[in-house]
């Protein structure tokens, strides 16, 4: 259930971005499985990152759509344009250092309890020590170990 939610967030988060372009100094990290199922990206990208990719949204990226089951946007990687088609199902990290939030998804093997995993805050790279200090945002990190019995 709380996957679900998250990964709502993140769906609502994507189509605000999709609809009005990155406020301010907003970008997105995103780590993804590039093994999970609906996962379409180029085959020499596979080829690179066999197991888990990151990329980054932020100066330039295109053709953003965001569903139901995940998203596709166009990135560039040394000036060679790629559509990646990623399931919300895939992300196991999604992280927007310019406001210091981050989520991390965990899978547990099958002998684990838990059906679905957990859901655990990050804390992401510390900002540029020289912006602006308006461009600078307070925010208290909660660990989410301190609301489990």
């Amino acid at each position: 259930m709380m996957h679900r939610a998250m990964r709502s967030l993140i769906r609502e988060v994507l189509s605000e971005v999709a609809a009005s372009g990155l406020p301010g100094q907003h970008h997105f990290f995103i780590t993804f499985d590039t093994h999970a199922e609906g996962v379409d990206i180029a085959d020499w990208l596979r080829e690179r990152y066999p197991d888990e990719m990151t990329v980054v949204m932020q100066h330039w990226f295109d053709d953003l759509e965001v569903t139901d089951q995940g998203f596709s946007v166009t990135l560039n990687f040394g000036d060679a344009p790629e559509r990646l088609v990623i399931p919300y199902d895939a992300i196991q990290t999604f992280v927007d250092p310019s406001v210091e939030f981050g989520l991390r998804f965990e899978s547990h093997d099958a002998d684990d309890d838990e059906e679905d995993g957990t859901i655990e805050e990050i804390e992401p790279a510390p900002m540029d020590e020289n912006a602006e200090p308006d461009e600078k945002a307070e925010a208290e990190v909660v660990s989410l170990d301190s609301f489990r019995k």
